[in-house]
């Protein structure tokens, strides 16, 4: 969450991170802001997006030197004063900030006692009067202040810094929110994201936790907290500009929803031979051993690689039948941890960077259990940290409702769950066969459920302001429910919930009326006669009927007002499919509620903080 940029170099520096922080604002837009040095330090900043902020700043401006910073509002309402960067009590220090200081109100009253006065109500600022509280015991090295104050700090942070009496450099520094350096000719970037260099170099140094940095235009040195130099590898970024461009759509998400079969092609590219019906998986190829030795299997994530995640349950016990815990990484790290020795961990994470999920895989690590990733950001920190991992391949996602990822997700899910039971022998060949070949064809039915996305107009048009949403799915169409609600609730701001169908009569049922809009899932065929029951439960109360079905379920189709077919499939894969409709049902309709479906209310696209 919140977005960080700078650079050093011969360019104009504002336009440099005034781009970058265009190519970021998916991971924070309420407020705005940039620290720029030219004899000196000027700031500019303010609440909205980072048009507003581009539209302060004198484009005659020749400072070569600065940083940047889009926010998502942590501590302090979305304002002026309350925007990055921060400034020191002498106004000769600026800094931008991500992540959450637990201790600033402590240390914040420690500064106060020492004279400095507070404006904001962020913890930023504080660290920004904390470091120049101890620089001014320390002026003759900036970068140990910088640490001497890290270390007094509580929490997560990735922090860039400029200071006037050091006109020539940037210092950066991370604990638990992401920061990489651009390594450039002549010149260097720094950010929170990838995305944000691309267009300048493709070679980078990912800072790992308790690392600061020193650049200037033609070096750069690492080091830890105690000052310890570092050497860093330099990586190559896999990421081209047009992955990150709109190409032609109006909005992020419309392009990766019709991204979804190149996506779902490039996932199982070199990982399927469905002549032999075998699966390869380089990623785990040494630990496969131990996965199907397991005792337990846990499944950890949030939001959508949540529902992803009990996708993965479903498949898991299904195929391989090993038992499996689905857990949300974000209350998982407070229970009392019974993950250890034997038990096996998978995390998911679409950005590799989620706060909840590194401190599940963290704390299961410690513990002595195998953890295994399954991410997109190459080079991310999930990647790093687990023992093993799978990625997804499904390239940049910029929208902040995740489309593609979730797709991905659980391509490589039902490959893991294949490879696994072919491993513990508890499939038949026959079967393994059947899925990997028909795993082989969902790119393809998947753009032919995209080439008729029309056919759903009608329905988005009539529903648009429905004040709530129910969906009804069973077996593999329940995690498909609940993902498909969470989607009309993150762009439409509609609320919506996703039950599994035989427990609508336990509650939900107290809510359908006329007016209440029921989405049903009825892709799997093992279920179709219980959900049938369903409907006409529904029907029996009124509630309009829209369903996701399989080609040729006229039972479904002739009982529901509004309905639309998928290709046939096996019940295992009916998610990659049925989800699909879903996703444009609720582009559909937030774009006719003139909702801004990339950068939805009070949401960012990585949750970098608790």
């Amino acid at each position: 969450m919140c977005g960080i940029v700078g650079y050093i170099g011969d360019r104009k520096a504002h336009e440099v991170i005034i781009n970058g922080l265009k190519r970021l604002e998916y991971r924070g837009y309420d407020s705005a802001g940039i620290a720029l040095y030219n004899g000196s330090l000027e700031i500019k900043k303010g609440k909205g997006k980072v048009a507003k902020l581009q539209s302060l700043i004198d484009s005659s401006d020749e400072a070569k030197i600065g940083i940047g910073h889009t926010r998502w509002a942590t501590h302090g309402e979305p304002n002026d004063i309350n925007s990055h960067p921060h400034t020191s009590s002498s106004e000769k220090l600026a800094l931008v900030h991500n992540g959450i200081i637990e201790n600033y109100n402590s240390l914040k009253k420690v500064l106060e006692s020492k004279g400095h006065v507070f404006y904001s109500q962020t913890d930023t600022e504080v660290l920004a009067k904390l470091i120049e509280d101890v620089y001014s015991k320390n002026t003759d090295d900036f970068k140990r202040a910088v640490q001497i104050a890290l270390a007094q700090v509580e929490g997560t942070y990735g922090v860039a810094i400029i200071h006037a009496d050091y006109p020539d450099q940037l210092i950066v520094a991370r604990k638990g929110s992401p920061l990489l350096l651009g390594i450039g000719k002549g010149e260097m970037l720094i950010a929170s994201d990838a995305s944000a260099v691309a267009e300048y170099t493709d070679q980078v140094v990912y800072l790992d936790d308790g690392e600061i940095a020193v650049i200037k235009k033609d070096e750069y040195q690492v080091h830890n907290l105690n000052d310890d130099s570092l050497t860093k590898e330099v990586h190559e970024l896999a990421l081209s500009l047009e992955e990150i461009e709109k190409g032609g759509y109006e909005f992020f998400m419309h392009k990766e929803i019709f991204e979804q079969p190149k996506a779902i092609s490039d996932c199982l590219r070199g990982r399927l031979d469905v002549e032999s019906g075998t699966i390869t998986l380089g990623g785990i190829k040494d630990v496969l051993g131990k996965i199907a030795d397991a005792k337990r299997l846990v499944i950890a994530a949030c939001g959508t690689s949540w529902h992803s995640g009990i996708v993965g349950e479903y498949l898991f016990e299904s195929l391989a039948k090993v038992s499996v815990e689905v857990e949300y990484a974000s209350e998982l790290r407070y229970k009392e941890s019974l993950i250890g020795e034997g038990d096996v961990m998978i995390v998911i994470s679409q950005s590799g960077e989620t706060a909840d999920t590194l401190a599940a895989l963290r704390q299961a690590k410690e513990n002595g259990a195998l953890v295994i990733g399954v991410v997109n950001v190459v080079g991310s920190s999930i990647a790093r940290e687990t023992d093993a991992g799978v990625y997804i391949h499904a390239g940049p996602e910029i929208g902040v409702a995740s489309t593609k990822a979730f797709t991905g997700q659980v391509t490589v899910l039902t490959l893991m769950a294949i490879k696994l039971a072919q491993e513990k022998g508890t499939i038949s060949k026959e079967k393994a066969s059947k899925l990997i070949k028909e795993l082989s064809e969902i790119p393809g039915k998947v753009q032919k459920i995209l080439d008729k996305s029309s056919d759903l107009d009608e329905v988005s048009n009539l529903f648009s302001y429905a004040p709530n949403f129910l969906y009804l799915g069973r077996s593999f169409g329940f995690p498909v429910a609940l993902e498909g609600a969470l989607k009309l609730k993150e762009i439409s701001y509609i609320h919506a919930e996703g039950y599994p169908a035989a427990e609508m009569k336990h509650g939900p049922i107290a809510l359908i009326d006329e007016m209440m809009p029921v989405v049903v899932i009825a892709g799997t065929n093992h279920t179709n006669d219980k959900m049938v029951s369903n409907i006409e439960e529904v029907k029996a109360r009124k509630g309009r009927i829209i369903s996701i079905v399989t080609e040729g379920n006229e039972e479904v189709e002739n009982l529901s007002e509004f309905s639309f077919s998928v290709p046939e499939t096996e019940d295992e894969l009916s998610p990659l499919l049925t989800v699909i409709p879903l996703q444009i049902l609720s582009y559909n309709i937030a774009v006719n509620r003139g909702c801004d479906v990339d950068q939805p209310r009070n949401l960012a696209k990585s949750v970098t903080v608790e």
